[in-house]
């Protein structure tokens, strides 16, 4: 006798074929099949399921694309392939039952105390899941990625994550990260990510310890050609994320070194009152020119990587000048030319504290050759 039950047209069909009387027909076996009609989804929303290499039993929760799932297994959510899960229903009537046995100990012996596994404290990463799409060719295309960061160490964190563009905030999220737990950051379209990305990160421990650091900031510039590789990668290895390291162990605090200011003094020093030390600085500017003939009467002989240099440390020189007075802005003229000294100075510029931002824009005066610093103190 055979039963056909129907669950949804055009969807999923399960047949069962069930074998009432062996006897009668020999030539057949029990058959439990499972048939995807119309290309439908092998799996749905709330469906129950099982990891294939830990048995361990979850659900889905979201379907990613026609080969990936996002699914949730005690209360943790992280993507899977579909060929890494299946139905448990197999697996709950083919399992032996384990009939535990009972122990029996020698009276004069003490049992032996179990050893308690301690969890793996490798770091922070930040983690990069693709979502793919089809094109119009049915090839599979990265559409966006997701962002998580991980948490593998024992200690929860505060932590303040900003994503920049170009230079440009675009994202920020203020949140905390438990012990070995992971947090969703965002949605990122893959499009984007050609527009020099920047994750930074600023970390500070939940429960501080006077022997740590009061916070850590830690930075991840991506290429768009880094991603296309490591996207790569992870399609031949069948692995359905890449994650980059932002710290292995959170740094101990630096103890500052004191100075004995009496014996500089003793030997000579010249001290001078902190309140009025503005007084014997030279004056700061707010047009600087890096123009080299600005700089120096004596520049032809010299090569691009020494004309750079000089152009560099008058830079330092009077950023340097300007924070100490306190400037509120300050315009560095560096020309258009072929774009390098622009980029060095907007490098230096993305790791100065004092900078709330810059800005390369036409300017009445300089045109496209200057760009504006804001302070922010």
């Amino acid at each position: 006798m055979i039963f056909k039950r129907k669950i949804f047209p055009g969807q999923l069909f399960i047949s069962i074929f069930t074998i009432l009387y062996p006897a009668n027909y020999p030539n057949f076996a029990p058959l439990i099949t499972i048939e995807n009609s119309k290309g439908a989804m092998k799996y749905e929303p709330g469906d129950k399921i099982i990891v294939l290499l830990t048995n361990e039993e979850g659900k889905v929760v979201e379907i990613m694309n026609e080969k990936m799932v996002m699914i949730e297994i005690k209360g943790v959510r992280f993507p899977a392939y579909t060929d890494q899960i299946d139905f448990p229903y197999f697996n709950m009537f083919s399992q032996k039952k384990v009939v535990e046995k009972k122990k029996i100990y020698v009276d004069n012996l003490k049992p032996e105390k179990g050893v308690a596994k301690a969890k793996a404290d490798d770091g922070m990463f930040i983690s990069f899941v693709p979502v793919f799409d089809k094109d119009v060719f049915d090839d599979d295309v990265v559409e966006k990625l997701k962002i998580y960061l991980i948490n593998q160490t024992s200690a929860a964190y505060s932590f303040n994550y900003n994503l920049f563009f170009n230079g440009e905030s675009n994202f920020q999220l203020k949140n905390t990260i438990e012990p070995q737990h992971q947090f969703y950051l965002h949605d990122v379209n893959f499009e984007d990510l050609s527009d020099n990305p920047r994750f930074d990160v600023e970390f500070s421990l939940t429960n501080p310890d006077k022997k740590k650091a009061p916070y850590f900031e830690t930075s991840l510039k991506l290429k768009a050609k880094q991603l296309f590789k490591k996207i790569e990668e992870i399609k031949l290895k069948n692995e359905p994320t890449f994650s980059y390291p932002l710290f292995d162990v959170y740094p101990d605090k630096i103890d500052e070194e004191k100075v004995d200011l009496s014996k500089l003094g003793n030997a000579g020093f010249r001290m001078y009152d902190a309140s009025r030390v503005r007084e014997n600085l030279a004056p700061a500017r707010t047009v600087v020119d890096l123009h080299i003939e600005k700089l120096t009467d004596s520049w032809k002989h010299l090569s691009n990587f020494e004309i750079l240099t000089i152009q560099l440390k008058a830079l330092e020189k009077f950023y340097d000048l300007a924070v100490s007075h306190y400037q509120p802005s300050l315009i560095i003229i560096h020309g258009v030319g072929t774009g390098k000294l622009k980029d060095e100075i907007h490098e230096i510029l993305k790791t100065k504290k004092e900078v709330k931002s810059f800005v390369n824009q036409y300017h009445p005066s300089y045109g496209y050759g200057a760009t504006e610093i804001f302070f922010g103190y």
